[in-house]
């Protein structure tokens, strides 16, 4: 009996001390897995390709982000005339300097346009708290920022409870680069005729759709030929020689453009730099946001 009460008393020191044992092992099991830390935002935002129009005219290239999320019915009808190749040898018909410049027309008249219907008005847009939004003023109740490339005035965030979608109105502002719909004096008569500004006019913000803006050739948009004559129409006009959204070109022929990513400390150094600079004078139209174009790689020789 003695040697039993030995054996058996071996047996439960030995279970005790393999329970022991396996506790660290069932506690480390049970640790809370925490998730990883959000990516920190990037410097650059490269554009994608479907949203890059490649703009070759007899000056030089302009490249323009499109908007999707601000004006999605005039951006498909620019990247369904852009692929049919309706715009190619088209002329910037009308251009006035300190203003803008107007091509789209295959009369170059101004008073031609595609054979597609007229397109509604996209004058405002609804935002909401998923569409990237970066703020860099907030005058008088509103709130001055970038989606994306585009500079825009909107409502504030907080007005977003109160609306029964959640979201609020935005609408594109009218600074240099920034492409619009031209259109007639109805509303919904934008077609395929569009400007790009090659200075600031408040004056045409909320009365035009804006689709996009210039990220690199602003300069080439300043260069095309101009007219004296109050109604803009140039003679001889510089032409566009080939209009094509970047995925719809053949990789080794397709430009590239990265963006400043407004999110960055680096943006936000630029915008504080041009808010001393320009003191009560400051509008979101003095940030320029830098770029970084890569041009397609040459064919190797055959």
């Amino acid at each position: 009996m003695g040697m039993k009460r030995i054996l058996l008393a071996g047996a439960v020191l030995a279970l005790l001390s393999g329970a022991a044992q396996a506790r660290p092992v069932e506690a480390q099991q049970a640790e809370p897995v925490f998730p990883p830390p959000p990516p920190v935002p990037t410097e650059w935002r490269t554009i994608p390709p479907q949203n890059l129009l490649v703009i070759e005219t007899t000056k030089g290239q302009i490249l323009v982000e499109l908007a999707p999320q601000i004006a999605p019915g005039h951006v498909e009808r620019i990247r369904l005339l852009a692929s049919r190749g309706f715009y190619d040898n088209l002329t910037w018909h009308r251009v006035i300097d300190w203003f803008m410049a107007q091509t789209g027309d295959p009369l170059g008249t101004g008073d031609g346009q595609s054979y597609y219907p007229d397109l509604k008005a996209e004058f405002t847009f609804r935002r909401g708290p998923d569409m990237p939004f970066a703020p860099v003023a907030t005058p008088m109740g509103s709130v001055l920022g970038f989606v994306d490339s585009v500079p825009v005035e909107t409502q504030p965030d907080a007005a977003m409870a109160g609306t029964p979608d959640r979201k609020v109105h935005g609408w594109g502002l009218y600074c240099p680069g920034v492409a619009g719909m031209a259109r007639d004096e109805a509303n919904d008569s934008a077609n395929s005729q569009f400007f790009l500004m090659r200075q600031a006019y408040p004056s045409l913000d909320k009365r035009y759709t804006v689709w996009g803006r210039v990220v690199s050739g602003l300069d080439v948009v300043r260069a095309l030929k101009s007219s004296p004559n109050p109604d803009g129409m140039v003679e001889g006009p510089d032409r566009m020689t080939q209009v094509r959204v970047a995925s719809d070109l053949p990789v080794t022929a397709r430009p590239s453009a990265a963006v400043l990513n407004t999110t960055s400390a680096t943006f936000a150094a630029i915008v504080e730099h041009a808010r001393q600079a320009k003191g009560a004078d400051f509008s979101i139209c003095d940030i320029e946001l830098p770029v970084r174009v890569t041009s397609p790689t040459a064919a190797p020789a055959a």
